[in-house]
């Protein structure tokens, strides 16, 4: 008799999340798809109303599901996510990046099936979502945001409508929407050509003469132009409105995050800076700040309050989410990337992304490079050396760190200054020489600076 070879089964991906369901989310429909041990009919499909999605969630709730997965596509994903988390299920918001299908035919189905599949066996990561206070403060503040860029385009219409009109206003005062360039343009929409009427009005923070200020006021007002500067400067006007409606929204969402904070012993420290950004809040920012983290965030260089706020809304106040600081630069994106193969690094760059905390710390590292401080000399030699984008990128890494520490281990921030960090680099290049000459048989000797004319 002949022996039957047994042949073993190979085994599959061992099921972590047994009671995992995938979602693929369209704008019109959703497809749900769960274990086939714990349903019949284990992929429905439900329309994208609020009725619908109710009765996906009871579908779901019915299988025995605990956790959810789904791709973040566009924006139809969050009225699902609100849905189900209200529901008390575990929901996932994984990246479409890590999500992709293998090759084959592609259905709303088998995507459904396939992120089913990958986050039963583990293998989704949950993108990174505050929570429902830290949520609606970020609304707000990207409400905000949009309402400043529809606004800083109006500006450019009040421009070239006074432009047109050869009315030289903004050669000779710092900008159009200080408070004599607001001034003579209503009094200009108002019906007012007087050209001494109008340098009149000028702020006495102004610094130009009024003969200067009156012969760029003289000019060729046609009633096609006046019309565009009117109509600029209502819709400019209306978007002042919102920003102010907005900023009232969040003095109230940060009041409601620091109902429960007692306000730390140690006093507020003092401003970096005296002066106010036009674009910033009309509260005391610092102060809410301060009681909501429990440090000065503005002490960084770089961070000043507004921007200090928007990191918050978009980061929260817990960064316990990310375990170092190496993890919360790499979700920045501000890391090097590694892609390595065959032994041989292939690429270091850096990873493209539209992370809006990314954004305002690039541009936060552009300002500080300008700056006599540490970070500045940091971004300045860098820059020498390697590049301005590469330096960007590190010093806007160097910030990211700095505010992580500072929320995460209340670290307190005192800037060095930029004689320390050139001192700390020129210790480190005599080190680096004396080893050098050391490998080959030399020996470095100090000489006197003042022996040799200032050279050592």
């Amino acid at each position: 008799m002949s022996r039957e070879r047994t042949r073993s089964k190979p085994a599959g991906l061992p099921i972590i999340h047994p009671f995992a369901a995938g979602i693929d989310i369209g704008s019109r429909f959703h497809v749900a798809a769960v274990s086939p041990d714990l349903c019949d009919e284990p992929v429905q499909t439900f329309q994208a109303f609020t009725s619908d999605l109710q009765r996906m969630a009871d579908w779901l709730v019915a299988t025995g599901t605990k956790t959810v997965v789904m791709e973040s596509t566009g924006v139809y994903w969050v009225a699902a996510y609100e849905v189900l988390e209200a529901r008390g299920l575990e929901v996932i918001l994984a990246n479409a990046r890590e999500a992709r299908a293998v090759p084959g035919r592609k259905s709303d189905v088998n995507d459904a099936q396939w992120l089913q599949r990958l986050h039963a066996c583990g293998l989704l990561r949950a993108s990174f979502r505050p929570g429902r206070a830290i949520a609606e403060l970020r609304a707000y503040l990207r409400a905000r945001e949009k309402h400043t860029d529809y606004a800083a385009a109006h500006i450019q219409h009040m421009q070239k409508a006074l432009t047109f009109m050869n009315i030289q206003l903004h050669h000779v005062i710092a900008s159009i929407t200080g408070v004599t360039g607001m001034n003579i343009i209503r009094a200009i929409v108002a019906g007012e050509r007087d050209p001494d009427k109008l340098a009149a009005m000028r702020d006495v923070r102004c610094k130009e003469s009024l003969e200067t200020i009156r012969g760029a006021l003289v000019g060729n007002y046609q009633p096609e132009h006046l019309f565009a500067l009117k109509q600029a400067l209502a819709l400019y006007d209306f978007y002042q409105r919102c920003i102010d409606e907005c900023d009232a929204e969040i003095e109230h969402a940060v009041a409601a995050l620091n109902i429960d904070r007692p306000m730390p012993e140690a006093p507020l420290p003092k401003a970096k800076h005296r002066s106010k950004m036009p674009n910033d809040p009309g509260f005391d920012v610092r102060q809410a700040l301060y009681q909501l983290t429990g440090t000065d965030l503005t002490q960084i260089h770089g961070i000043g309050p507004f921007l200090a706020l928007r990191l918050v809304g978009e980061c929260g106040t817990d960064l316990s989410r990310w375990p170092t600081a190496k993890h919360f630069t790499s979700w920045l994106t501000l890391s090097p990337g590694c892609k390595i193969s065959g032994g041989k690094v292939l690429s270091a760059h850096t990873r493209k992304t539209s992370n809006r905390v990314t954004v305002t710390l690039r541009l936060a590292a552009v300002t500080v490079g300008k700056s006599h401080t540490a970070l500045g000399a940091f971004y300045r030699r860098l820059a020498a050396r390697i590049g301005n984008a590469k330096a960007v990128t590190a010093t806007a890494r160097k910030i990211a760190v700095l505010f992580y520490n500072a929320m995460r281990f209340g670290m307190d921030y005192r800037d060095p200054g930029a004689d320390y960090y050139e001192q700390q680099y020129r210790d480190r290049v005599i080190k680096q020489l004396h080893r050098r000459a050391a490998q080959f048989g030399f020996t470095l000797q100090h000489l006197d600076p003042i022996a040799t004319g200032g050279v050592s």
